[in-house]
């Protein structure tokens, strides 16, 4: 696996599990836990074509506590390793480390994603993942 840092601006690489949610738009009928809070919200500094991608998101378990909202702080890993990495809207440009998707995909995604299935993201190419 590659070794993950804060602002390294890569994902991380391995299979984590999605087990919490949430948005400043309101739950769309999600199954796993949905937090919704305009604290969500990206700051008005951020150029306008990123204000909407914390409408929906889905926390990949990486570097958090499972059952927190999304916007927890708490890195159990230390503060180096980073954080906050999360599937978000799409705004058709690079990340800091998270997976970004379609509006349309987030909302299919929160209203199926079962919790009881614990459902996971893969991350990483082949070569990465073998290691």
């Amino acid at each position: 696996m590659t070794n993950h840092r804060e602002n390294d601006k890569r994902s991380p690489v391995g299979v984590f599990t999605l087990s919490d949610a949430g948005g400043v738009l309101a739950d769309p009928g999600a199954k796993l836990p949905y937090h919704h809070t305009a604290a969500f919200a990206a700051p008005h500094y951020w150029p306008k074509t990123h204000w909407h991608d914390f409408d929906y998101v889905i926390a990949i378990e990486y570097n958090r506590i499972k059952g927190a909202t999304p916007l927890d702080p708490t890195r159990p890993q230390g503060t180096r390793k980073g954080g906050s990495i999360w599937l978000h809207l799409d705004h058709r440009s690079g990340t800091s480390g998270c997976v970004r998707l379609p509006k349309a995909g987030m909302a299919y995604l929160l209203k199926t994603l079962d919790p009881t299935r614990h459902p996971v993201v893969v991350m990483g190419d082949k070569r990465e993942l073998a290691t």
